[in-house]
């Protein structure tokens, strides 16, 4: 049974991001996608009229999957605001101990597409951006004096998990980030 629209663009999606993910945007081309993922180069350009449209939605693709592991996690956590921050750092930190993680793909993108006019650039600053208001937001419920100030600093607790997992691996500096993330808040919280 052939897949309907919305199924082959998300179908082209895992398969772009799979590409994408491993071996670099630049370096994968649309025809290779099409191919991996079982479709003429024509069906890919009915979804995606470039392949810059195709890297802007595989990087909004990627950013709805890590919001909804963030979101999901930070509901399961309850309602205390410390416990919610730490489900959120939990998140990154599962990715980073992930035996495929290679790295913030976010920050991979941002590294091919500096140009802020691209939808692969615009997209990994609107994640990001989201992210540090998110965390903005779980810092205002504990209440802190500074909580734009907290957001920060666990922005850079998370993203610097990501970068030495990149680098050193998830037992390196990032398997530290938890307990930094933790002793960041109850300062704040002092």
């Amino acid at each position: 049974m052939p897949r309907t629209s919305v199924q082959t663009r998300s179908h082209l999606l895992e398969i772009a991001g799979r590409l994408f993910y491993a071996n670099g945007i630049r370096a994968t081309g649309v025809d290779l996608v099409a191919a991996e993922a079982g479709v003429a180069p024509t069906t890919l350009y009915r979804q995606f009229a470039s392949k810059d449209d195709l890297v802007g939605a595989y990087v909004e693709h990627a950013f709805d999957d890590f919001r909804a592991a963030f979101d999901a996690a930070v509901a399961a956590a309850g309602a205390d605001p410390h416990e919610r921050i730490m489900a959120a750092v939990d998140v990154v930190c599962a990715e980073v101990d992930s035996e495929h993680f290679r790295g913030c793909s976010l920050m991979m993108t941002l590294a091919e597409f500096p140009d802020p006019e691209l939808p692969a650039h615009r997209n990994a600053v609107a994640a990001k951006t989201w992210m540090r208001q998110s965390f903005g937001e779980l810092a205002a419920q504990l209440g802190v004096e500074r909580p734009d100030e907290l957001a920060d600093h666990l922005m850079l607790v998370v993203e610097g998990a990501r970068a030495t997992g990149q680098a050193l691996g998830p037992t390196g500096p990032a398997r530290q980030a938890r307990d930094l993330a933790g002793s960041i808040v109850a300062a704040a919280q002092r």
